[in-house]
């Protein structure tokens, strides 16, 4: 915008400049801040969700084995006190 007012001209420059500083401030508060919070996140003890579903697959397993072995523990006492043989499992 040109105007015949060398102070408006100045001003507006003034502003235009202003807003390219406040543009690069925001971005390098930004990256500060990502780089902080990146940071953070590495120094805990945070597992991936790779490892997390490994352990969620073990425990289901060990769940229904564990299940398993009552209901087989289950039928051998129950002979036991019906003193009949115990089921071959």
């Amino acid at each position: 915008m040109q105007t015949k007012n060398k102070m408006l001209d100045d001003l507006s420059q003034l502003m235009t400049n202003a807003m390219g500083v406040a543009q690069g401030a925001k971005e390098e508060a930004e990256n500060a801040m990502k780089s902080l919070i990146d940071r953070w996140l590495s120094e805990q003890n945070f597992v991936t969700r790779e490892e997390f579903d490994a352990v969620h697959a073990m425990a289901r397993k060990a769940r229904e084995e564990n299940e398993a072995l009552k209901s087989r523990l289950d039928a051998l006492e129950i002979a036991a006190k019906t003193g009949k043989k115990s089921p071959k499992s």
